[in-house]
């Protein structure tokens, strides 16, 4: 098994939260990881920590782009891995053997991807757990219940990027949904649950910030479903409500 990973973190001004990112891919057991931050011209110290404290195999580009997704985008295009996932730069791989977990079992089963749990921790504290994405072993018959793995999670094999493309930049804070619909609906790949926390994700994401967002993640969220023949407005509802139990939950 010589499977070459390639761990994409986008970055911006994240001097505060990125060496914690970087160590926790340092700390890794499997060999085989390229590194790869796509960097949007920051104007803190985030480069220089990057060039500083990076030891894996890496790739690193800085220059302007036009939001998360393009970055994300960039990132997956210059990823030379026979895997690729995501690592944002304020989130943390849980365990330092959590990538030879999810390499083992996309390697072992002949998976096309593999997802498992997210942690929501504490912005400052990472060992305090704010609720828990406890996913469960793929049933495409869910996503039109509003049912989705958590995406910073999945690991997926280059190929699936290949046949399916990258993130629809037309959508500002839901392209991640979209993307997983149009994957995890193709009958053709194969996909695994590895059940243990993968990934602690600090609170705070976009989609979550004000009322705002919060509507117009729902909006584009429907959008997503709609265009992916996956449901309805039920399918919304429910895809919401589904995280009300994630507050009960805090232990894996």
């Amino acid at each position: 098994m010589d499977l070459k990973i390639s761990i994409i973190s986008v970055c911006y001004n994240s001097s505060k939260t990125i060496l914690d990112t970087i160590k926790s891919v340092n700390s890794q057991s499997y060999p085989n990881i390229e590194h790869v931050f796509i960097d949007g011209l920051s104007s803190d110290n985030t480069l220089e920590i990057i060039k500083s404290n990076s030891k894996k195999k890496n790739v690193i580009i800085s220059e302007k782009d036009s939001g998360l997704y393009d970055a994300i985008n960039k990132g997956i295009l210059n990823a030379t891995g026979d895997v690729i996932g995501l690592l944002h730069s304020d989130d943390i791989l849980y365990s330092s053997k959590i990538v030879s977990d999810l390499i083992a079992k996309i390697y072992d089963e002949n998976l096309d991807g593999v997802y498992g749990d997210l942690q929501y921790v504490d912005k400052k504290n990472t060992n305090k757990i704010i609720r828990l994405w406890k996913s469960c072993e793929f049933n495409p018959n869910l996503l039109g219940k509003g049912w989705m793995p958590a995406h910073p999670t999945l690991i997926l094999k280059k190929e699936v990027y290949n046949k399916h493309g990258v993130f629809n930049k037309s959508f500002k804070i839901a392209a991640d949904y979209d993307f997983m619909l149009r994957i995890l609906k193709d009958s053709n790949l194969k996909f695994g649950y590895l059940p243990k926390v993968v990934t602690k994700m600090r609170v705070g994401g976009a989609s979550n910030r004000s009322i705002k967002n919060i509507i117009k993640k729902s909006k584009e969220d429907d959008r997503a479903i709609r265009s992916n023949n996956i449901g309805g407005i039920i399918t919304l509802l429910l895809k919401n409500a589904s995280k009300i139990k994630q507050f009960l939950i805090k232990k894996s």
